[in-house]
């Protein structure tokens, strides 16, 4: 073991997380307050047991710094393999909670998996695309790389669990930086595209206007002089036809009757501001109340009143709107772009192409998690019970982010002592 004051870490980053870390807990705290809450550390309070969460991280970062980057890289594949059989066994051993078969009873504490597995999937992911023979070019490669993603969002989803599955969507960032073909980025976006529409404007419609579209991009190429398969041309409509008729289907006969609700909030074809609708009216009635500077800590009305169910959990950043107002909000969400696009610089001057991936890894989980909260609080994205990494409440999301960012700090270490 190396002594600790003679290595170079990431000082400003380490000062950003526990800035976070420390805001999280005012916050918890506040969302939390009433005449029997009298310290940071009653543990009969989810503030104590926050607490608690926090000083087990900082144990944790000292073994993490002190571990071989070498270490994670030869046992990715292990430690894939062991939470993948986590999220199987929750099928047989998981309690349900909150509609979904995400967690494992261990008495003391709830332990969810599947937080775990973002950690385990960077770390394989990483390992696999630095692999000098993997070849982005090559369907094999692709294949197994959509295998290491899908597997765990195939098992998470059907716990139900959609909003954390969506989630894992994020490991095509690195991919993309790792050089992936652009026209994928298309091929999503058009998927993404026909989805909204399905749900939107109907099955129907949506096909006879991608017809439409793509008949016009056919001709446009044809006329360009540019050959045509007819091969790929009638796979394309086969796919895109399919995927359109298939949305509904899946919309009606797969998702929960809450989870259609709130898609169709979102979607604007229904309006509900007292039953499925009712968290994100009030959470953005929290954030308009709280105007340019907040109300003051432990001073709003909506946090007081309880008005915001889950409100030291999913909805953490409406009390932070309404007690801390638009500065205050504007001052975590600086601190947490400034921590993504840091952990993007420093990783870019890796020389070790698995110290780069895991890094863009870990900084497009921490920008999907953040986007998507942040979106549910406002009303913009549909609430899929997804935490604000290090605010909101929560055991393993704040471990499990927690040992993220350790490990980044560790492979950037390991960058400086090189150079």
């Amino acid at each position: 073991m190396n002594n600790i004051f003679s290595i170079k870490y990431d000082l400003i980053s380490l000062s950003i997380y526990f800035a976070i870390v420390v805001f999280g807990l005012v916050n918890i705290f506040s969302s939390n307050y009433n005449e029997n809450l009298i310290s940071f550390l009653d543990i009969s309070f989810p503030i104590g047991k926050q607490v608690v969460f926090v000083l087990i991280s900082i144990i944790l970062l000292f073994i993490i710094l002190f571990t071989k980057s070498k270490f994670l890289n030869d046992n990715s594949f292990i430690f894939y393999f062991i939470s993948i059989i986590l999220l199987l066994g929750l099928f047989i051993f998981g309690i349900k909670a909150g509609g979904a078969r995400s967690w494992y009873d261990l008495g003391f504490i709830n332990f969810q998996p599947s937080e775990f597995v973002k950690i385990t999937t960077s770390l394989f992911l990483a390992k696999y695309l630095s692999i000098i023979q993997t070849d982005l070019s090559k369907n094999r490669d692709l294949f197994f790389i959509s295998l290491i993603i899908l597997i765990p969002i195939f098992l998470i989803a059907i716990q139900p669990d959609p909003g954390t599955a969506i989630i894992f969507l994020a490991f095509l960032f690195p991919i993309f930086r790792e050089g992936l073909n652009i026209k994928f980025l298309y091929h999503l976006a058009f998927i993404f595209f026909i989805l909204i529409l399905s749900l939107s404007i109907g099955t129907y419609f949506t096909i006879v206007l991608f017809l439409a579209l793509y008949i016009s991009y056919i001709v446009y190429e044809t006329r360009s002089k540019r050959k045509i398969k007819i091969s790929k041309f009638v796979l394309t409509i086969f796919l895109y036809t399919s995927l359109a008729l298939s949305t509904n289907y899946v919309f009606e006969n797969v998702l929960e009757q809450r989870h259609r609700d709130r898609i169709n909030i979102v979607l604007g074809k229904d309006f509900d501001t007292r039953g499925i609708g009712y968290n994100t009216n009030q959470s953005k009635i929290a954030i308009g109340s709280g105007g340019f500077a907040g109300v003051g800590f432990l001073k709003g009305t909506q946090t007081k009143g309880d008005f915001v169910p889950r409100q030291h959990t999913d909805y953490i950043f409406s009390t932070i709107g309404e007690e801390w107002g638009f500065l205050g909000s504007s001052f975590i969400i600086f601190l947490f772009c400034y921590l993504i696009v840091r952990v993007i610089q420093r990783a870019e001057k890796q020389h070790i192409h698995y110290r780069r991936i895991y890094c863009y890894c870990f900084a497009s989980l921490l920008f999907m998690h953040f986007f998507i909260n942040i979106g549910m609080s406002l009303g913009i994205i549909p609430t899929i019970g997804i935490p604000l990494p290090y605010v909101s409440y929560g055991g393993s999301s704040f471990l499990s982010f927690s040992i993220m960012f350790f490990i980044y700090l560790n492979f950037d270490s390991s960058r400086l002592k090189e150079s």
